[in-house]
């Protein structure tokens, strides 16, 4: 509808015409519950598959977390096909032991109904979307995109990752930022060939064999600063 699509930046003169707010001119933002931050990070990076049903899917899990679990001893292997890109809605759910990206976003743990999810704000979020093989891999496969898709300039690649993560151009202090962390990740990544090649290799998804592995490892340190950002696991 407008109402929903229209921006929800509050004025004076919606203040002064509508002070409870009945006509819906204005709301609180607020961050995505945990599936759809995960959801977000695919569909930017072109992984997302939007197939619907079926059975439960399991993604990346840090090795050996299971082992703090009660009898009986559990395993957990994660997909190797495409049901690593599906939604979070189908995600395996081990109730009181939750995946940890699930629990840094605060989802629930379904013991028992919840009306309204808690939001917390702390650094294990920011961590999780630095260091998740599932953030990581989104993050190579949408610097694999800007390389292939966007312009040859900095200046135009810069604003393609914001199109597609922000829907808007970056202003000139993050583009200056983002230029700087471009740079100084090209110059250490020369220097250690082996640590953009253990970048890359995270993840299942193909790899480009075409492109430049130091380019691809240098964008893909700017794609995750751009999927870190507090804007985009944030609905305005």
């Amino acid at each position: 509808s407008r109402t929903y699509r229209q921006s929800s930046l509050d004025t004076a003169e919606l203040r002064e015409h509508d002070p409870l707010n009945w006509l819906y001119g204005r709301q609180s933002r607020f961050r995505l519950p945990a599936e759809m931050v995960r959801d977000t990070a695919l569909a930017i990076s072109g992984l997302l598959v939007t197939k619907i049903d079926g059975d439960s899917i399991r993604p990346y899990q840090p090795e050996g977390y299971y082992r703090h679990l009660n009898f009986p001893t559990r395993t957990y292997t994660a997909d190797t096909d495409e049901r690593q890109w599906r939604r979070g809605v189908y995600m395996h759910w081990q109730r009181q032991f939750l995946h940890p990206m699930l629990k840094a976003f605060d989802a629930p743990s379904r013991e028992e109904c919840t009306a309204q999810r808690p939001r917390s704000n702390t650094p294990l979020a920011a961590l999780t979307l630095l260091n998740d093989p599932t953030f990581v891999e989104a993050s190579r496969v949408f610097a694999s995109r800007v390389l292939t898709e966007a312009g040859d300039t900095t200046d135009a690649r810069l604003d393609f990752v914001f199109q597609q993560a922000l829907s808007r151009n970056p202003d000139e202090l993050e583009r200056s930022v983002l230029t700087e962390l471009l740079n100084r990740s090209r110059a250490d990544l020369q220097e250690h060939p082996d640590a953009a090649t253990a970048l890359l290799d995270v993840g299942l998804a193909p790899h480009h064999d075409d492109l430049d592995p130091i380019e691809l490892a240098a964008w893909t340190s700017v794609t995750r600063a751009v999927l870190n950002l507090n804007e985009t696991i944030t609905r305005n």
